[in-house]
């Protein structure tokens, strides 16, 4: 027996849990139809192949026809549910993993244009401000259904064979209940916190009347909203204890804070630059004021706060959720001793942006998340040895290097600069966005162990990589800035790159152009205003930084609010001109018939980049597929075997920024399936 505190077993009623680490409930938005199918399925058994102790399914599956979800959730209120949800089930607990399920209805955390375009409801009238939905003021018709439907669901899960369920009270229908900001009804669901609480625990009755007391239930809920009016600590522990009391829960799942604004959700679940385990302490004061078994999840990244959470008796089961999207196989390499072979979640929330946005989750570093049907976390050795020549040693030139080393490959690195990284390192020179050196440093530490050769300060020509005799080229040098975008004056630009390697000292009163709508522009507007420049970010769109989506752009949004950046949308700059000492800004707009000037001393352009191809152009006569890429064997995970020119002596392929400029994701997802079949 081990005697880490994160591989001791812990006992939930009747359920043993082999270890200590869990997965805490979350929405990946893989259902297909509202069904967890067989991707779905294949997500979850990864994780519990590899040793997890508990994967929680489904952040927020949807109990009734009116709370329509707003990121692809399940739909439990469906019967057609049961039978994937024991597939699903079935094949974890194959491997040893106990599976649940969060239930919830969303009440104003929703759209009404939605589903069935049924009206939103919640106790107030009250919109929150992320959805927009102004809901119904729910009548005791509605909590009289919405009370059966959460009953009908929970009956489905266990009819599924899952372990037990969770219910949902931040941010959604139950804990509008609860807090004062939420509910402006009256007596008997209304007023007193007996009575906000009067749903919650009509719903757990109806569950255990239903399902008996054996079935494991259990509550993740807000304990403190952190917000002048709402549910205070203190009111916070007075819930837990009447949970406790109750006799009706199993578990408690800590949450800290509100959900209702993207920088409220964002304190919630923190992101890269933000403190690691920020609500770690409080839950542990719930666990300390209640002695109930109790879960939590939020930033908790690495396996040193993991095992300190479980040793020093704050939590009985940890969260490492972001974790395991980063890397599924975390508690198998936590037993084989190989920590420092975990590959790190760097906190891009990726992940998490994408679904709020409408898209599915996928990890800015691990492409085979979420497409464990068609790629590989761990790749199989090939039959055939290599000699691989990888030009470029940013994320997908590392990607590659480390796939094809992984097969079995000779691997030979040329990189131009004295360290790897490409545009990771020269994001990671903000502190706030450090944690994605780890992107580069993983990877290398990979390569290294496979015995990859690596050339750096090297300026690879076409005869350096022919020398080398390889069998596969892959260029993945990436790109360079794109400032070529004005009508006239685009001699008078620097870049936002310039800006952020120190390469072009700030101006003091600086128009940043931003038509690209990534980090890039927001990182050199901050460098610039913290020196106490006047800034203005201007952009055609009718957002700004749409590329970075919500969470990430909160931290952006503290800094630059309070150093006070204007913001201006709609707007192209079309012409720059010199004047004096002074730079005369001229505007157009895409909308017609509207012109502007702006007369600054710096102009930073931020248009993406530029294709560095060079080198491909120059080996593609030379190579036996002329550089082409077959996308039918590409998509059906086949090796490429295109020759178009029976003379040439290797193959020639691009990826990443090489190819177009797009980002980090892409570049590593480019390298994973092409290399993979090497």
């Amino acid at each position: 027996m081990s005697r880490d505190p994160l591989l001791q077993p812990f006992q939930l009623k009747h359920l043993t849990l082999k270890n200590r680490i869990m997965i805490s409930s979350h929405e990946p938005a893989y259902p297909e139809d509202g069904l967890p199918k067989q991707r779905y399925r294949a997500y979850h058994e990864e994780r519990a192949r590899a040793g997890v102790a508990l994967t929680m399914t489904a952040g927020s599956a949807i109990v009734s026809r009116d709370s329509p979800p707003v990121f692809n959730n399940i739909l439990a209120y469906k019967d057609e549910v049961v039978p994937w949800m024991k597939e699903l089930t079935d094949a974890c607990h194959e491997h040893g993993a106990a599976v649940m399920i969060q239930l919830t209805h969303l009440g104003r955390r929703t759209g009404w244009a939605k589903g069935d375009w049924l009206t939103a409801v919640s106790p107030s009238y009250n919109r929150e401000a992320s959805h927009r939905a102004f809901p119904k003021k729910i009548e005791d018709w509605d909590i009289e259904r919405i009370i059966a439907d959460y009953t009908d669901a929970a009956e489905r899960m266990k009819m599924a064979g899952l372990d037990g369920i969770e219910l949902q009270a931040y941010g959604h229908l139950m804990d509008q209940f609860w807090s004062p900001l939420t509910n402006t009804l009256d007596a008997p669901y209304g007023g007193s916190l007996d009575n906000r609480l009067r749903f919650t625990f009509e719903v757990l009755a109806s569950i255990r009347r239903r399902l008996g007391n054996e079935f494991i239930v259990g509550i993740r809920y807000t304990a403190d909203e952190m917000t002048e009016g709402g549910i205070t600590k203190e009111e916070g522990i007075q819930i837990s204890r009447r949970l406790r009391d109750s006799g009706m829960v199993d578990f408690l799942n800590v949450i800290r804070g509100r959900i209702d604004t993207d920088a409220a959700l964002t304190d919630v679940i923190p992101i890269q630059g933000m403190p690691n385990s920020p609500h770690l302490d409080f839950a542990g004061e719930i666990r300390a004021a209640t002695g109930m078994t109790t879960f939590h999840a939020a930033k908790i990244p690495d396996v040193a706060t993991a095992r300190h959470a479980i040793a020093s008796g704050k939590l009985d089961m940890v969260g490492m959720t972001r974790a395991h999207i980063a890397d599924p196989h975390i508690v198998r390499k936590i037993i084989e001793g190989r920590e420092d072979a975990i590959r790190p979640c760097v906190g891009a929330n990726y992940c998490l942006d994408r679904i709020y946005q409408g898209g599915e989750a996928y990890c800015i570093h691990n492409a085979a998340t979420g497409r464990e049907l068609s790629m590989p976390h761990v790749v199989a050795a090939s039959e055939r040895k290599k000699r691989v020549v990888v030009v470029g040693a940013g994320p997908a030139g590392l990607e590659a290097a480390r796939i094809a080393s992984e097969r079995g490959h000779a691997v030979t690195v040329l990189e131009a600069a004295s360290d790897p990284g490409g545009q990771v390192r020269l994001t990671a020179r903000s502190e706030r966005r450090r944690e994605m050196i780890s992107i580069i440093d993983w990877r290398m530490e990979r390569c290294l162990e496979q015995g990859v050769d690596f050339r750096f300060n090297t300026w690879a020509e076409a005869a350096d990589v022919t020398a080398l005799n390889p069998d596969v080229v892959i260029i993945a040098t990436g790109g360079l800035p794109h400032t070529e975008v004005l009508r006239k004056g685009n001699e008078f630009v620097v870049s936002a790159w310039d800006i952020i390697a120190g390469d072009v000292p700030p101006g003091s009163n600086v128009l940043v152009y931003d038509d690209a709508g990534d980090h890039v522009a927001l990182q050199a507007a901050e460098i610039v205003a913290a020196t106490g420049a006047k800034v203005e970010i201007v952009t055609p769109d009718r957002t700004f930084s749409p590329e970075v989506m919500a969470m990430n752009l909160v931290p952006y949004m503290r800094s630059l609010q309070k150093l006070d950046t204007t913001f201006t949308v709609t707007f192209r700059l079309e012409e720059v001109e010199r004047q004096g000492n002074m730079l005369l800004a001229r505007f157009g707009s895409d909308y017609g018939g509207v012109n502007k000037e702006r007369l600054v001393d710096q102009v930073v352009v931020n248009h993406g980049t530029i294709p560095l191809d060079d080198i491909y152009f120059e080996l593609k006569p030379m190579s036996s597929n002329l550089g082409e890429l077959s996308q039918r064997q590409l998509l059906a995970g086949e090796s490429q075997s295109i020759v178009r020119n029976p003379d040439g002596k290797f193959q020639l392929f691009r990826i990443g920024d090489a190819i177009s400029a797009r980002n980090t994701h892409a570049a590593i997802y480019d390298a994973l399936r092409l290399m993979k079949d090497v």
